[in-house]
């Protein structure tokens, strides 16, 4: 505890009951978190896997149980020390089993729920662009608890809203059917089974002695109620996080959860944490001026001991053009003096479509850039095509997965083939997987479209009953055995050869839902170039140098936002 100061102290030993600790940027709330962790180990007496300790990233949940690895001096690797959806993923493989569901369930991600709602649209004859707005939309009301047939029953059965909700149904139909879920399920299940099982809910109350949570303000509806399920018996709870940094509004995080703890929690201890190690007195003050006008918030005043340093630079120019060719200008003036690398050099911006003229004036300049939030490793063709295979062996029921790769690589499987089995499986309410099954057994299909069939079921059978050491056994056999390692393009067998190293000593299903509930977010490249992000892809990172540009009204503020005060407020803590 030598290395914290008072109020981290304060907020570190307190353990009676439940505590709210207001962790202004900076302020070195992980370090707090990791040695409370500790404490409540070293002088509490609790076994490493009774605490529940919540993250909102993977990169965070590994950074975490890395320095509480070192402060205990011993491997916490099976410690609950997660997201909330590798947390739930794990209760759930254990206890799904009481919903109806099998614990071999697969997980949907983003594009896998896209895929789906499309798949949908088309059937129902809708416009297939809506589908990236309903998958939000349903994301939404899964996130405040509200499944498919309340929210239809909550309508006036016209409109638009009639139609998301009985896309929204069918949906829901095609997931049990797939014996899948989607992220947002993975809570919304977690919160049914504890509410349906009393005994459940006592189970993990008694196991978990204590439960730790980091940026809480960015907790949706789902996520506190689960939170609050869990703490209701013995109150032993610890939520760290900062009004000031809530900034995922539009993901369905929920500023009142902060805001409110206290009165859910009577009693509620209140520690703040301002002490500032990151910045320097003057980027505070000109971010608590920004911040100040904001008046749904708790008080507090950041400071620092690194000094002054130096002001913050304000520049005015006239176009898009001359902004991107001044920062560019400046990049390489600060580069040629050696004062810096390119990494230490970040731009972010309000919304995508600004990186592009900064791009073309950097790429002009010969400076190296890299745009972070773009296409993720795991969501690359090549890897989303061979994990669907892991996840189809695994899963025979994953109707997404069937239909991605059902004729990848080419086997000669059209669309009027997968149309019958669709129909098939609807008719006889089957996987895709087993109606194919069941028409091979009829004459529905030439002998030629048979024998492809056959040979597909064989594959995938072959896969689901071989026994591997590991994921990477596993995906070298797939890589090898599905014809895809047939003319496939050096870059992508690169990829896929990485994959395959990333998976040696990894149990299958665990690398899978590694794989299932990784983000953007928790992949960010090391090399030296410039990065280029959006705000809220920046949060929680650190450069020497930034810019932030855009400073107009209708970009930053942004034009959605302009109507109402609370859009407003939250644009003011993306600035600030």
């Amino acid at each position: 505890m030598h290395d914290l100061n008072p109020q981290q102290k304060e907020a570190l030993a307190y353990t009676d009951g439940p505590l709210l600790v207001f962790a202004g940027a900076g302020s070195g709330k992980t370090r707090v978190i990791a040695h409370k962790f500790s404490y409540l180990v070293k002088s509490k007496r609790l076994s490493t896997d009774s605490i529940f300790t919540v993250t909102f990233t993977n990169k965070a949940a590994d950074e975490m149980r890395e320095r509480i690895n070192v402060l205990l001096d011993k491997d916490c690797n099976g410690s609950y020390i997660g997201t909330f959806h590798s947390q739930c993923n794990r209760i759930l493989r254990k206890e799904i089993k009481a919903l109806g569901y099998d614990n071999n369930f697969s997980i949907y991600d983003e594009d896998d729920q896209c895929n789906l709602v499309r798949h949908i649209l088309k059937e129902f004859k809708m416009y297939e662009a809506l589908y990236k707005g309903i998958v939000s939309r349903i994301s939404f009301l899964k996130s405040s608890l509200t499944g498919a047939e309340e929210f239809l029953s909550s309508g006036d059965g016209f409109g638009f809203d009639e139609k998301l909700a009985r896309v929204y149904i069918r949906y829901q139909d095609e997931l049990v059917r797939s014996n899948a879920l989607d992220f947002d399920d993975l809570i919304m299940l977690t919160v049914k089974l504890f509410e349906n099982n009393p005994r459940l809910l006592e189970k993990y109350q008694d196991k978990f002695s204590y439960i730790l949570v980091d940026e809480f303000q960015d907790t949706n509806f789902a996520q506190y109620h689960l939170l609050k399920l869990l703490a209701s018996a013995y109150k032993k709870i610890c939520v760290v996080g900062d009004d000031d940094q809530s900034i995922y509004k539009f993901r369905g995080a929920n500023l009142h959860n902060i805001l409110s703890f206290e009165n859910d929690f009577p009693g509620a201890k209140l520690v703040k944490l301002e002490q500032n190690y990151r910045s320097t007195q003057y980027i505070l003050n000109v971010s608590e001026a920004v911040i100040s006008h904001n008046t749904e918030r708790k008080h507090k005043r950041l400071w620092t001991d690194r000094g002054w340093g130096e002001k913050v630079h304000y520049c005015w120019l006239n176009t898009y053009e001359d902004e991107a060719k001044y920062i560019a200008k400046v990049i390489k003036e600060f580069y040629l003096k050696g004062a810096y690398n390119y990494r230490d050099f970040a731009i972010f911006y309000r919304v995508n479509l600004q990186s592009r003229v900064i791009e073309d004036s950097l790429r002009d300049e010969g400076l190296p850039c890299r745009i972070l939030g773009s296409i993720s490793f795991y969501q690359r063709k090549e890897i989303k095509d061979i994990i669907a295979y892991m996840r189809l062996s695994l899963n025979n029921g994953d109707n997404v997965s069937f239909r991605r790769i059902i004729n990848s690589p080419s086997r000669g499987i059209g669309a009027a083939t997968l149309s019958k089995i669709e129909h098939e499986a609807k008719k006889k309410s089957l996987s895709l997987f087993n109606a194919m099954k069941a028409i091979l057994r009829s004459d529905s299909f030439s002998s030629a479209v048979k024998d492809k069939l056959t040979e597909f079921a064989k594959l995938i059978e072959g896969f689901s009953s071989s026994k591997y050491k590991s994921a990477a056994d596993m995906l070298k056999s797939i890589f090898e055995k599905s014809g895809y390692a047939e003319n496939l393009e050096e870059e992508r067998a690169k990829n896929i050869a990485e994959l395959i190293s990333s998976a040696e000593g990894k149990e299958i299903k665990d690398f899978v839902d590694r794989a299932s509930l990784f983000t953007n977010i928790d992949e960010i490249k090391k090399g030296d170039y410039i990065s280029l992000m959006t705000l809220h892809s920046a949060k929680g990172l650190e450069f020497p140098v930034v810019f932030i540009i855009g400073l107009e009204e209708g970009v930053l503020p942004y034009c959605k936002a302009m109507e109402r005060e609370c859009e407003i407020a939250e644009e003011r803590r993306l600035f600030y």
